[in-house]
């Protein structure tokens, strides 16, 4: 039989789906289960949008341009600007979702065996990205005791290398719902300017954030254009994350061009997606400020009643829609199979996802557990009181 190539291999699996064979089997027993370990939200998605894929009447689906339409570029370009970011259409790549635009960035800016320092615990599907690639993360360890704030800019510089070419992050955060502050923002302008490096970041989520918290975009940072790599998706923002359409924006016209030819290579991104996607950037203001209110209602309702557990901590995320739980157990991938293999209360169970997989560093995040709050309040509510009950019974066992 013919050996797979290396790269087959080396790619990781998702840690957040690793565990759907045991969810599945204990819906087959009949028992309930919760998810908070992925972040597919109940909100709907806007009323636009919809109404413009039911009354699509072209004759023909056709390719679209491989940049993406025009008319879906110039629209964008509008609502960047109404966030206080001014780009043109030519500064846009359009991709087949945030991942695609990664993994762009990822190979035009960088070279097999180039190196990429991330904040951990980071977004686990980087790791398949730059497996892809052929690059390598290198983690840049930042910790729940001060609720994921980037470390410090000495520790930071010590980590860069001959082969570090490029520094990622993801703002508001994906697991942690940390948001980088400005300051922090032109921490890393000045690094990435100093040490000549890239800078991506991944702002799927600047929609949402919290307590009068203020997103910064790194396209707002000064002199640091050549640099700059922005990854967009509008999955989140108009919860449309099968539509599959994201975007990879720079004002570096090498980046552009490079990302284009990949475009061309696969042809296009869909058409449909970008009816779809224009029309949601006609949605009214009330329809994100409901959204965010609800995210903030439930954000609000899981961290306190979270950390009311016993032995649990969860910070309070200032942005996105995810939290890091640490749990008073030894081994949080062990416990999150026991919850669908062997634990329901009043036939329930809830799945989340074990934060070892959203770490580089061998070991960490062992007793940590990613949730998503994108499920409405009394599922939100139900999940909480298993969680507290399988804790009880989890640990009497043991």
């Amino acid at each position: 039989m013919p050996s797979l190539s290396e790269r087959a291999d080396y790619m990781p699996a998702s840690p957040i789906r690793k565990l759907v064979p045991y969810a599945e089997q204990a819906r087959k027993k009949g028992v309930d289960v919760i998810h908070l370990n992925i972040g597919q939200p109940d909100i709907q998605t806007p009323a636009v949008a919809l109404a413009a894929i039911r009354s699509f009447d072209e004759k023909v689906i056709e390719y679209s341009h491989s940049a993406g339409d025009f008319s879906y570029r110039e629209k964008l370009t509008r609502y960047y600007k109404s966030v206080g970011v001014n780009i043109t259409p030519e500064d846009i790549i359009v991709t087949t979702g945030g991942s695609e635009a990664i993994l762009f960035a990822m190979m035009v800016c960088m070279n097999p065996g180039d190196e990429v320092l991330v904040p951990e615990p980071f977004y686990a599907n980087y790791n398949g990205f730059a497996a892809e690639a052929g690059i390598v993360i290198k983690p840049v360890r930042s910790v729940i005791d001060n609720d994921f704030a980037l470390p410090g800019m000495d520790y930071f510089e010590q980590c860069i290398t001959e082969k570090t070419k490029a520094v990622f992050i993801c703002n508001p955060n994906n697991p942690t719902g940390y948001l980088y502050s400005k300051e922090e923002m032109m921490q890393l302008r000045d690094i990435v300017k100093k040490h000549d490096l890239f800078l991506f970041c991944d702002e799927v989520y600047r929609e949402f954030c919290y307590d009068d918290h203020e997103f910064f975009s790194c396209l707002s940072l000064t002199g640091v254009d050549e640099h700059v790599v922005l990854i967009d998706s509008v999955s989140k923002r108009y919860s449309m994350c099968g539509v599959r359409l994201g975007a990879l924006i720079s004002r570096n016209k090498r980046i552009i061009d490079a990302a284009l030819k990949l475009g061309q290579a696969r042809l296009c991104p869909p058409h449909l997606a970008q009816v779809a996607a224009t029309a949601a950037l006609d949605a009214p203001e009330s329809y994100f400020e409901a959204v965010k209110n609800e995210y903030l209602l439930r954000r609000n309702y899981l961290v306190t009643a979270l950390n009311e557990i016993p032995g649990v901590y969860c910070p309070m995320p200032k942005g996105a829609f995810y939290t890091i739980v640490q749990l008073p157990v030894d081994d949080a991938d062990r416990f999150a199979q026991w919850l669908l293999e062997d634990f329901s209360f009043n036939n329930r169970t809830v799945m989340v996802a074990p934060a070892s997989g959203f770490y580089a560093t061998e070991g960490l995040g062992r007793n940590q557990i990613r949730v998503a709050y994108v499920i409405d309040i009394d599922d939100l509510k139900t999940a909480v009181a298993c969680l507290r009950k399988a804790l009880e019974v989890y640990n009497s066992s043991r």
